[in-house]
C-alpha cells in the first residue's frame, strides 16, 4: 500500500517548497540549536519547515528568499491594520520621543479603555492585559471571586489563549488549572447536561465562549445557542464570558454581540489582537459589580498586575487605530467585504471536498465530506483532511498568498479589491488543477488504498 494522491501531491510542492527556500530552511535549522524544534509560537511551524520574513509593507509580505506574498492569514487577526499604516506608525513615534515607559499612570490608557467602551456597551469598566490569554485568565479569576464557585463550562475545540486549549473533549496539559467542563459548542443540551451534573450550575462560575470559534475552525455561535447561553448563565448565578478577541473587529467594530438584544449580551467580555494597534495588547471588562472588584480603593480589593499594561506606545497605538482609521463605517465594510469574499469561494467550491467556514472577514478552508451546512461544531471536521490542507497551504505559497496552515485567512484593510479577486483567482486554479483529489469520492479511495 503506497502513499495516498493527496500525499505524492503533497510532497511533490514540498520539493518544490524545499528548492524554492534555501535561506529560509538554513535560518530554521540555526534556530533548531536554541529554540525547541527551532520554535516559540507553536502555531508558526509547519512542515517541511517555516518561511523566515524579513520585511513586510501594507497587505505584503517579503521573505529571505526574496519572495513576495500577499497577506491574507493577517496575523491571525491582529494585523488588522496591515503592517504599515501610517497613522499608527506616527503615533508610535511621537509616543516613543516622549519615553518608552513611564511606570506610572498617564492620560493614554483611560482614553484608550474610553474608546473601547464605546463600541461595547457591556463593558462598564475595563482593565487592559497584554495578550488575549492573559484576559481570558483574568475573567475567569474574576467570575471565580464574584460568584464563590469553581467550574468553567467551556466548548470543545475552543482556544481562549495559551493556557486554555480544549480539543477532543479534553483540556490541553498545559492549561491553567481550573476545573474546566466541556460542553459540545452550538448544542444547547450539552449545556444544559453539565449544568444539571453540576448541581444545576451550584458549582459553575461562568460559561466560557467564543461566539465564532477561531481556532477550531472558524465556525459561528448560532443566535439561538449564544442566547441560550445567557439564559442559562443568568438561571445559574454563573457569570458568562464572551471570548471576542478575534471577533471584535465583526460588524461595526462591536463584535459579534452588538448584533444580540442588549439584555442577552455577555457580563465580561476579553479582547485582543488588532485593537491594540499591532502592539501587544489584551484587555477584559464588563459589568461594573464585578469589575469593582479589581478597585484598588477597596479593602481585600482583587489584585491585577502587569509591568506592559498600560505601556505607552500600545496605547498610542490602539488610540490612533480607533480614532482615526478603524471606525464603524471602514469596519462595517470590511465585515461586509468579508462575507461576499466567503459567498464567492463556498459558491466555487460547491461540490467538492473543500468546505469555507468564517463570518465577517474572517473565514476558513476545510477539506471534508461534511457538507457545509452541517459544520456546527468543531466535531465536526473530524474527519478534515490535513494532507490536503498542506496541499492548498504549499499551493497558495507558491502562488503568492500568505495563508496559514490549517486554511485560516483574516482579511485586513490593507487588502485592495483587485487583491481580493486575484486571490479568488488562485483558489479557482487549485480547485480546477487539483480537481480529482478534491472530488468528494477521493477521499474514500485514498482510505480504501491505505
Amino acid at each position: 500500500m503506497g502513499p495516498s494522491q493527496a500525499q505524492l501531491a503533497y510532497d511533490q510542492l514540498a520539493e518544490v517548497y524545499k528548492t524554492s527556500n534555501p535561506r529560509s530552511e538554513t535560518i530554521y535549522n540555526a534556530a533548531t540549536e536554541v529554540l525547541p524544534g527551532g520554535n516559540t509560537r507553536s502555531v508558526l511551524f509547519y512542515h517541511p519547515y517555516p518561511l523566515s520574513m524579513k520585511s513586510a509593507e501594507g497587505s505584503r509580505l517579503k521573505d529571505v528568499d526574496g519572495h513576495d506574498y500577499v497577506d491574507f492569514l493577517g496575523e491571525y487577526t491582529a494585523g488588522l491594520y496591515g503592517h504599515s499604516e501610517q497613522i499608527i506608525i506616527n503615533a508610535i513615534t511621537e509616543a516613543a520621543k516622549k519615553g518608552l515607559s513611564f511606570g506610572s499612570q498617564h492620560e493614554g490608557e483611560s482614553v484608550l479603555a474610553a474608546l473601547v467602551g464605546n463600541r461595547f456597551p457591556s463593558i462598564d469598566l475595563l482593565r487592559f492585559t497584554n495578550s488575549g490569554t492573559e484576559a481570558t485568565l483574568m475573567a475567569i479569576s474574576a467570575a471565580k471571586a464574584y460568584t464563590g464557585k469553581k467550574k468553567v463550562l467551556v466548548f470543545d475545540g475552543a482556544y481562549h489563549g495559551g493556557a486554555f486549549t480544549f480539543k477532543g473533549g479534553k483540556s490541553s496539559p498545559v492549561n491553567a488549572p481550573h476545573e474546566y467542563l466541556i460542553a459540545k459548542f452550538n448544542d444547547l443540551d450539552s449545556v444544559k447536561a453539565l449544568m444539571q451534573a453540576n448541581g444545576n450550575a451550584g458549582h459553575v462560575a461562568c460559561i466560557l465562549v467564543e461566539p465564532m470559534i477561531g481556532s477550531g475552525g472558524a465556525i459561528p455561535g448560532e443566535r439561538a445557542f449564544l442566547e441560550g447561553l445567557r439564559k442559562a448563565a443568568t438561571a445559574s448565578d454563573a457569570v458568562l464570558i464572551f471570548d471576542e478577541v478575534m471577533t471584535s473587529r465583526m460588524h461595526q467594530g462591536g463584535g459579534i454581540q452588538s448584533q444580540l438584544p442588549s439584555d442577552l449580551r455577555p457580563d465580561i467580555t476579553t479582547l485582543g489582537k488588532y485593537i491594540g494597534g499591532g502592539m501587544s495588547f489584551g484587555a477584559f471588562g464588563g459589568k461594573r459589580a464585578i469589575m469593582e472588584l479589581f478597585d484598588p480603593r477597596r479593602p481585600n480589593a482583587l489584585s491585577h498586575a502587569g509591568t506592559f499594561n498600560n505601556n505607552v506606545l500600545t496605547m498610542s497605538a490602539g488610540r490612533a487605530g480607533l480614532e482615526e482609521v478603524f471606525t464603524p463605517r471602514r469596519a462595517a465594510r470590511l465585515h461586509d467585504r468579508g462575507e461576499a469574499l466567503r459567498r464567492t469561494l463556498q459558491r466555487l467550491s460547491h461540490g467538492t471536498l473543500m468546505k469555507v467556514t468564517g463570518y465577517g472577514s474572517i473565514m476558513c478552508f476545510h477539506f471534508t465530506q461534511t457538507a457545509l451546512e452541517k459544520i456546527r461544531s468543531p466535531g465536526d471536521l473530524s474527519e478534515d483532511d490535513k494532507v490536503l490542507s498542506g496541499v492548498f497551504h504549499l499551493f497558495m505559497l507558491a502562488n503568492g498568498y500568505y495563508v496559514a496552515r490549517r486554511g485560516f485567512v483574516a482579511l485586513s484593510l490593507a487588502l485592495q479589491e483587485d487583491e481580493l479577486e486575484a486571490f479568488t483567482r488562485t483558489v479557482q486554479d487549485f480547485l480546477q488543477s487539483h480537481s480529482q483529489l478534491l472530488s468528494l469520492n477521493q477521499l474514500e479511495k485514498d482510505r480504501a488504498r491505505l
